[in-house]
């Protein structure tokens, strides 16, 4: 399937992956109200979360630039010594700002 990248074909993209977007959050929440919370599910869950992230920040770290490596370096050395996320985050996206600025 090919959609022209007209106005009309890109307002139609973002219509069909709105559409698609909020059928899979609904249909997860819909999903779990079946599901009993108990500890072994909670575990679960939390464990996803950790494997959804490393997966995503894996290949940053073996393919990134300078900048997306010194980002993630200093996010998690500041998420360590800290244990606070947003200014860690807010850190690391500096430090890849600047990185890329001057290097």
């Amino acid at each position: 399937m090919t959609v022209e990248t007209t106005v009309a074909g890109t307002l139609l993209l973002i219509a069909i992956m709105t559409v698609v977007t909020l059928i899979t959050r609904f249909g997860g929440i819909f999903l779990m109200s079946f599901v009993t919370i108990n500890p072994r599910v909670e575990g679960f869950i939390n464990a996803m979360a950790s494997s959804v992230l490393i997966a995503i920040l894996t290949p940053m770290a073996v393919e990134g630039d300078i900048g997306a490596r010194l980002a993630l370096g200093t996010t998690a050395v500041l998420m360590l010594a800290f244990r606070k996320a947003l200014p860690a985050i807010a850190a690391g996206i500096l430090a890849a700002a600047a990185s890329r600025y001057f290097l």
